[in-house]
């Protein structure tokens, strides 16, 4: 299934990452280097929570780049209904072209988050707005990349990771070692789905690439930010789900952690935008 070995002749992607230090968001650039075609994943709206305003800096300084290197932009592509920050995907299809996609459980995010919001008749509980609903299983291309999906719900239900060539984009499934896991108390989200989704993800081969959605400098000490890692660093240093940690006392552990945390400060916002 998908990926069990990686060759050295395999086609890989170019693969640049842009910061918001803001949100402590990364979004990527993920590019065939062949064919010049790429993908945008987890695109970022800047959000003013003071005035309810949007600026586009930050989706404009990745347009910016997808257009100096001559790329063409094929997909837009969010891992999962973001909590912490708003997509920038309507815009960035806008000034670049491509189709925007999310995994096929968006509409039960839709209808969870539908109640909560008191949306009316005319909001769409079935993913209609997104060109793509992945599901899966489901392979795609980028140029002459061929991209996979796998559905590692637990954070919340609607999570895929995309596995392109040696390159494992994982939304907030997992974070760096020294940084775990994500939450999994958000509606829908469940500690024990989560742990079965990152033992999942960690039969991928040891030198395929992971890339994070977030980053917060976690303790010990480091100083300095960071979203890219590999499968066998998650799989033997992992904090939260190393080898020899077992589903219970991940469970324990990541409950007790997430009675402690509060909502994300841009939730009502992000949640009410992104899964539209």
């Amino acid at each position: 299934d998908l990926i069990t070995t990686m060759e050295p002749e395999m086609h890989y992607p170019e693969v640049t990452g842009f910061f918001d230090e803001a949100t402590f968001t990364i979004s990527y650039v993920v590019t065939d280097p062949e064919t010049k075609k790429c993908a945008v994943i987890d695109s970022l709206l800047d959000f003013d929570q003071a005035s309810g305003r949007t600026k586009t800096t930050s989706a404009d300084r990745l347009i910016a780049f997808v257009k100096d290197q001559g790329l063409t932009c094929e997909w837009i592509i969010d891992t999962h209904v973001h909590a912490d920050h708003l997509t920038a995907a309507p815009y960035i299809r806008d000034q670049l072209g491509g189709k925007t996609a999310i995994g096929n459980k968006i509409p039960v995010v839709q209808r969870i988050f539908g109640e909560i919001f008191n949306e009316g008749q005319s909001f769409h509980t079935d993913g209609s707005q997104f060109d793509r609903l992945f599901t899966d299983g489901d392979s795609y291309q980028i140029g002459g990349l061929t991209a996979h999906v796998m559905h590692t719900p637990g954070h919340p239900p609607a999570c895929m990771t995309h596995v392109v060539g040696n390159a494992a984009f994982v939304g907030d499934t997992l974070f760096m070692p020294d940084g775990g896991s994500a939450r999994a108390d958000f509606p829908g989200g469940d500690a024990r789905t989560l742990y079965r989704s990152i033992k999942r993800l960690l039969t991928l081969p040891d030198e395929a690439r992971v890339f994070l959605c977030h980053d917060y400098k976690a303790p010990p000490g480091r100083t300095e930010f960071a979203w890219e890692t590999t499968i066998g660093a998650e799989r033997t240093g992992n904090i939260h789900v190393r080898e020899g940690v077992s589903e219970d006392e991940f469970v324990t552990r990541r409950t007790q952690r997430d009675a402690t945390l509060a909502m994300p400060r841009l939730i009502l916002p992000s949640v009410q935008v992104n899964m539209n």
